[in-house]
């Protein structure tokens, strides 16, 4: 149930349940009802279990992470740097909220342990989920001739790397970092020229050819 296609008393739902992982209380479904002021029969009817719960909540956390529109046939240097700030920008607005912060370090308490799939239900709907909707704007770099890269999973890697550095670890460990509006645009800036200038080709992107 992806995020844009929930209705709004569904999103206060999810909502509800990232208000109960910021609030550090138990996830039950009972709490989640009371909590959205539903009944626990249509948290079933719309979620299934609560593992079916936990995956839609990580989802409509992770729905707000976009990589934004791109256009691959005009794409220029200047298109890919904007297009790789906005996300990172998005990215870290993202990571570094009280809900993302709540539901990670719930995530990783329940690591291996038999509790809840929410370890794994995290890193497939949100890290890897993300990771799908910017490598197409990393290959269509590659195929304007704007950067070079043999694997578009290492280099998305690379750019995540470059966007986080310790922030989200630092988060989750509870250091009181504050990233405004102006840090987190000039961080993700600064992670957009970084990455370019590694993957760069130091080339314009070639002209469109034209049909006779």
């Amino acid at each position: 149930m992806p995020g844009e296609e929930l209705s709004e008393r569904q999103q206060a739902v999810l909502d509800a349940v990232l208000a109960l992982m910021v609030a550090g209380e138990a996830l039950t479904m009972n709490a989640v009802a009371r909590r959205a002021s539903c009944s626990k029969e249509t948290l079933y009817k719309w979620f299934g279990d609560r593992d079916g719960l936990l995956a839609a909540t990580v989802r409509w956390q992770a729905s707000k992470v976009r990589a934004g529109n791109f256009d691959r046939q005009s794409m220029d240097a200047g298109a890919l740097r904007e297009s790789l700030s906005r996300f990172a920008a998005n990215w870290l607005t993202v990571i570094s909220s009280p809900t993302s912060i709540a539901l990670n370090r719930l995530a990783i308490s329940h690591a291996g342990s038999h509790e809840t799939n929410l370890g794994g239900i995290v890193l497939a709907n949100g890290r890897l989920a993300i990771g799908e909707r910017v490598k197409p704007l990393l290959d269509a770099g590659r195929e304007a001739g704007i950067l070079a890269f043999d694997d578009t999973e290492t280099a998305f890697r690379t750019f995540i790397g470059l966007v986080g550095r310790d922030v989200q670890v630092r988060l989750l460990l509870g250091d009181r970092l504050k990233l405004s509006p102006a840090t987190i645009a000039a961080d993700a800036g600064r992670a957009a020229d970084q990455f370019i200038t590694l993957y760069g080709t130091g080339r314009p992107a070639p002209a469109a050819t034209l049909n006779a």
